[in-house]
């Protein structure tokens, strides 16, 4: 049996210079620099989705939704994150020690595969929630039609709903997102290869 390879640290001022040169992105946690995969048809679809009904649902409202090239700190545990998508109410907040980055979502998504399930529902989440500004967390399922909402509760805990059909509602942005509309024209994607 080898012996398992050393993990090399990174300081945030190294991740950055790493993260400013890369042709992909990367996320950064307890000093450790991690490639994103490259995502599924399916996969950018239903961030697509998501992204169109916040806009459509939010419009006239003081909150965006911001797409996954947007970095998120969490100086709480020191991590970086590229969400498939955030909501920020108000102004974006920066980072004090990663301009780049923000600091203040108010609800983040991500879309579920199979490799990252797991960790999105976990670890993941574990950073997220020590982000003061989050109220809402909503996991979306790549592979069946599935929904799972996490709502921060007024004694700060986390309640979780599970949905396979109806509205969505996201209360602390004061909006309902329509089921359908976030696994729309999945039928229009190629198959999948095996």
């Amino acid at each position: 049996m080898g012996q398992a390879a050393e993990r090399v640290k990174h300081t945030l001022e190294e991740y950055l210079a790493l993260e400013a040169e890369a042709p992909e992105r990367s996320e950064y946690v307890n000093g450790e620099i991690y490639a994103m995969s490259g995502g599924t048809q399916r996969h950018a679809r239903i961030v697509t989705n998501a992204v169109l009904a916040l806009g459509n649902a939010l419009r006239g409202k003081p909150c965006n939704p911001l797409v996954g090239d947007q970095r998120i700190r969490v100086p709480a545990t020191g991590s970086s994150f590229y969400p498939d998508v955030a909501v920020v109410c108000g102004k974006n907040q920066r980072a004090q020690d990663d301009p780049q980055a923000i600091i203040n979502p108010t609800l983040i998504v991500e879309v579920l595969s199979p490799s990252t399930a797991d960790y999105d529902q976990g670890s993941k989440f574990n950073h997220y929630r020590r982000l003061p500004s989050l109220q809402e967390y909503l996991l979306i399922s790549q592979d069946g039609q599935q929904v799972e909402h996490r709502l921060r509760t007024a004694d700060g805990r986390w309640q979780m709903t599970f949905l396979t059909e109806g509205p969505v509602e996201l209360p602390t942005l004061g909006v309902s997102l329509r089921f359908e509309d976030l696994y729309a024209d999945l039928d229009l994607l190629d198959e999948e290869p095996a």
